[in-house]
C-alpha cells in the first residue's frame, strides 16, 4: 500500500461507541477520521428505533463531556426513576429507587439512532475526518503505526486504528484477533407497546422459565399511547419460542405479554413491528495487538438482561481516553504498547467479569429445575431488604 493520508487514529464504525471515540479523541487534539459504512439517516417523526439502550449516569456524564447530550435531549429521551426485578416463582421484587438512592434519576432510556444522529452532530466542528460511505479492506501493521486501505481504494496512515465496527467487526478480522462465542440458544424480541397501566418511570424486569422480559419507559409519542404508557420490550426467549411469538397475531403477542409479566401492567397493545436478535455471549481473546485496539461490540457482547451492552462501550471509551490524556499531559508517547497493553487488560477483565456475572442470572433465573425455581424468587426479595447490596448493585450498574 502507499503512505497515505495521515492521522493520529482511524476509528472503524461510525456507531454510538465509534462516534464517541472519533469525539473523544478529537477533543484531546489528536487528528482522527471516522470510517462508516452507513452514515446515519435522518429522524422518522414518530417511528422509534426498536434498538433502545438504558443509559446509565457515567455515560451520559461522558456525552455531555464531548458536546454530545444536548442534542440527545434535544431529540427524544426519558428518565427513569426506578427499577423493579421480581420472578415468576414468586418472592418480593429487588427495587432501585432514585429517591432512596439520593439520584435525581437511575438514567436514561434512549434509542441508538438518537445517540448516533446526536454524536455525528458534533464531528464536523470537532474536526473529525469523516469518510463515508467507506469501509475497510486491508490493513498493514509497522512498528510506529497502521496502513490502512478503504474499499474505495483510498489509504490511510495512522497511529491507531480503532475497531468500532460491531460484533461481526472486520477490522478485528484483519488483525487477526479471535472472538469466540458462546449462543445462548435465545433471541430477544424487541417492540414497542402501550401498556394498560402507566410506566411510571419504571424499567420493569421479571424473570421467568425461559428468560427474563423486560419494559422500558418510552419518551412520550401520543400518536402510538397516551403520555406514559409507551414502553420497550426486551423479552429473551428460547429461539423456536420466539419465532413462533414474532408469527402470532397482534392481538395474540399482547396477551402472551401480558401473562409473561403477571398482569403487573395490565394489558398491552402492540405499537410497533417486532423483530428478535440472537442473544450469545462473545469476548474476544485480546482487546489489543500492536496498534489495533477493540471497543464496544466489537470487543465484548453480553446478554441484554442488565441493559449494559452500549454501556460498557461507552466505558472502553472513556478509559482509553483518560489514558491517552494522562499520557499527553506527561508528554510520553500515547502508542505506547505498554500503555495501550494495560488498558487492554483492565477493560477485558472488567467486561469479562460482567459477562460471565450475567450469564450465571440468566442461567440460574431461567430454569426449570425445582429447587432454583423455589429459592430465587425470595433470594431476590431478601437482597432488596438490604440497603448496603442495593446500593452496591447501583453502584456498579451506574459506573461507579
Amino acid at each position: 500500500m502507499s503512505r497515505g493520508e495521515r492521522h493520529d487514529a482511524v476509528i472503524a464504525g461510525g456507531g454510538v461507541v465509534g462516534a464517541a471515540a472519533a469525539l473523544a479523541l478529537a477533543r484531546l487534539g489528536l487528528r482522527v477520521a471516522l470510517v462508516e459504512a452507513q452514515p446515519p439517516v435522518p429522524a422518522a417523526g414518530d417511528t422509534p428505533d426498536l434498538r433502545v439502550y438504558a443509559l446509565a449516569p457515567d455515560n451520559a456524564a461522558l456525552l455531555a463531556r464531548l458536546g454530545a447530550w444536548e442534542g440527545v435531549r434535544a431529540q427524544r429521551v426519558q428518565p427513569y426513576r426506578r427499577m423493579q426485578v421480581w420472578d415468576a416463582g414468586g418472592g418480593a421484587p429487588l427495587v432501585f429507587d432514585a429517591d432512596a438512592l439520593g439520584q435525581p434519576q437511575l438514567g436514561w432510556i434512549v434509542e441508538n439512532a438518537v445517540l448516533v444522529r446526536a454524536l455525528w452532530q458534533c464531528l464536523p466542528e470537532a474536526g473529525v475526518d469523516v469518510l463515508a460511505p467507506a469501509r475497510i479492506a486491508a490493513l498493514a501493521q509497522e512498528d510506529d503505526g497502521v496502513r490502512l486501505r478503504l474499499d474505495d481504494d483510498r489509504r490511510l496512515r495512522a497511529r491507531l486504528a480503532l475497531a468500532a465496527d460491531g460484533g461481526e467487526s472486520a477490522l478485528r478480522r484483519l488483525a487477526g484477533i479471535a472472538a469466540p462465542a458462546h449462543d445462548y440458544r435465545q433471541s430477544g424480541v424487541v417492540a414497542f407497546v402501550a401498556s394498560e397501566r402507566p410506566h411510571a418511570q419504571t424499567c420493569w424486569q421479571r424473570f421467568q422459565v425461559g428468560g427474563p422480559v423486560a419494559l422500558l419507559p418510552f419518551a412520550d409519542l401520543p400518536a402510538l399511547a397516551p403520555p406514559g404508557h409507551l414502553g420497550s420490550i426486551v423479552w429473551s426467549l428460547p429461539g423456536a419460542e420466539a419465532a413462533r411469538l414474532l408469527a402470532e397475531p397482534e392481538v395474540a403477542f399482547a396477551a402472551a405479554l401480558a401473562r409473561a409479566f403477571g398482569g403487573e401492567l395490565g394489558g398491552f397493545r402492540l405499537c410497533s413491528p417486532r423483530a428478535a436478535f440472537p442473544l450469545r455471549r462473545q469476548l474476544a481473546e485480546r482487546y489489543a495487538d500492536g496498534r489495533v485496539l477493540l471497543l464496544g461490540d466489537a470487543a465484548h457482547r453480553v446478554h441484554p438482561l442488565a441493559g449494559q451492552g452500549v454501556n460498557l462501550g461507552l466505558r472502553d471509551v472513556a478509559a482509553l481516553a483518560e489514558v491517552l490524556r494522562a499520557a499527553r499531559a506527561q508528554g510520553r508517547d500515547l502508542a505506547s504498547p505498554a500503555r495501550l497493553a494495560r488498558w487492554a487488560r483492565a477493560r477485558r477483565s472488567a467486561t469479562a467479569v460482567d459477562a460471565y456475572a450475567f450469564e450465571a442470572i440468566n442461567a440460574g433465573f431461567s430454569g426449570d429445575a425445582l429447587l432454583p425455581t423455589l429459592v430465587r424468587g425470595p433470594l431476590l426479595g431478601l437482597a432488596g431488604r438490604l440497603p448496603p447490596l442495593v446500593h452496591a448493585l447501583w453502584r456498579h450498574a451506574a459506573g461507579g
